[in-house]
């Protein structure tokens, strides 16, 4: 009788799962037909912003889908094999500049030291905080409360920022490359030459490359194309100066007025009664002709960045120094993972929470998906009286009202 009854408990039981599951696959089925209103990140007003890798141990994605890198390097192969020998026709491959690219390499390196010049100042009248743990930055007289510290013993705090006073230097950062005397006879830094070749900025090397000499750092200028036999570059030339016609292209866009202006604004920002919203108007729009200046050189003169640290190297080639210490390193013995680079490896934007009211509260963790977003320097120029750029209304969240603390448990 025990048995009987066991039977049919476990029959009902079993009629009770089929239907459960059979309403359960029909409303799996029904919800798929809806289009999903969020992204893969769960907030559609950020996808204008660069998301940071979730997983460190993961490689950049690739600016060029891989299909067209092997094409290309297929038809690469194709044409060395029916022209061993070939004369390099097209700039800068052949070791020549560019010519339309020349005047567009001075205003980008003339910008970098306008942005620079104007920080200096501005970071006197707006504060700069910066956690001591993290990278992360604020731009305000009080650091935010949104907890998102990923620094050592962060867990502890719970995630909360540790702030401290910053710098130029938090707002904006360049990272270095190599110097490359000669970018196509010796395109690679190896790893015993490490310390003799210097390093600087790698927007200033990319200027350099694209005809701003430096007498700090000389660059070898030719006035023919070289040569390429089975992949390897030859250079036919033994030229130990610039001739001049060539030197008159290299300085025809560094004249006097060009400096004139570096000297006024110098004595501008050295006078005390500046006028705080233009210096800060002139420093956001360098900021979008260095930027835009460095993306069209960048589609003409090769930028490599390391596919797991941000190691960058201006050049037809990385480097071969031993340096990185990025995950999967052991297996390439300390050497980087070169992939084609992007704006934001060249020039770090370090993108910053925005401030409505700089003498209000701060901000809130409870109300981070109301805030807006914006690179350090557009952040620290708008707060100075620079008008809001129109390409970063929508990431900056202008027409989003935070609810008071009263309100946000009744915002859906």
């Amino acid at each position: 009788m025990l048995r009987k009854t066991l039977l049919l408990q476990i029959s009902r039981l079993n009629q009770l799962h089929c239907r459960f599951y059979q309403n359960s696959s029909l409303s799996s089925e029904r919800t798929q037909n809806f289009p999903s209103s969020t992204d893969s990140n769960g907030d559609p007003m950020y996808s204008d912003v660069p998301k940071p890798r979730a997983d460190k141990s993961q490689r950049k994605p690739y600016p060029t889908p891989m299909k067209e890198l092997i094409r290309r390097a297929k038809q690469e192969k194709e044409l060395r094999k029916f022209q061993p020998c070939r004369l390099l026709e097209h700039p800068p491959a052949n070791g020549l500049l560019v010519p339309e690219l020349v005047g567009v390499a001075h205003r980008v390196y003339r910008a970098r030291q306008l942005i620079l010049a104007g920080l200096s100042k501005l970071v006197q009248f707006i504060p700069v905080q910066r956690c001591r743990f993290c990278y992360e930055v604020h731009i305000g007289t009080v650091g935010h409360e949104i907890r998102t510290c990923t620094g050592p013993k962060s867990g502890s705090r719970s995630a909360n920022h540790v702030w401290r006073k910053g710098g130029v230097s938090d707002v904006i950062f360049f990272p270095k490359s190599f110097h490359l005397y000669d970018r196509v006879g010796k395109s690679r830094v190896v790893h015993d030459d490490r310390h003799s070749v210097p390093r600087i900025p790698a927007i200033s090397e990319l200027c350099i490359q694209a005809g701003v000499d430096v007498e700090k750092y000389p660059s070898k200028r030719r006035t023919k194309p070289v040569y390429s036999m089975e992949g390897r570059i030859v250079d036919f030339e033994s030229v130990a100066g610039i001739d001049e016609m060539e030197s008159n292209l290299f300085f025809e866009n560094v004249n006097d007025s060009e400096v004139g202006v570096l000297r006024d604004l110098n004595l501008e920002l050295n006078d005390e009664d500046i006028n705080l919203i233009e210096l800060s108007t002139r420093t956001l729009n360098s900021w979008f002709e260095m930027v835009g200046g460095a993306r069209k050189i960048m589609e003409k003169y090769s930028v490599w960045t390391c596919g797991y640290c941000p190691e960058v190297q201006v050049g037809p080639k990385g480097h071969k120094v031993r340096m990185c210490k990025a995950s999967k390193h052991q297996s390439r013995n300390g050497l980087h993972a070169w992939q084609e680079a992007t704006i934001d490896d060249l020039v770090c934007p370090n993108y910053v929470w925005h401030v409505r009211d700089m003498n209000g509260p701060p901000l809130r963790n409870d109300l981070k998906r109301y805030y807006g977003k914006a690179p350090a320097v557009v952040e620290l120029c708008v707060q100075a009286g620079a008008p809001v750029p129109d390409q970063y209304r929508s990431m900056m969240r202008l027409d989003v009202v935070p609810p008071e603390r009263d309100e946000a448990d009744l915002v859906a």
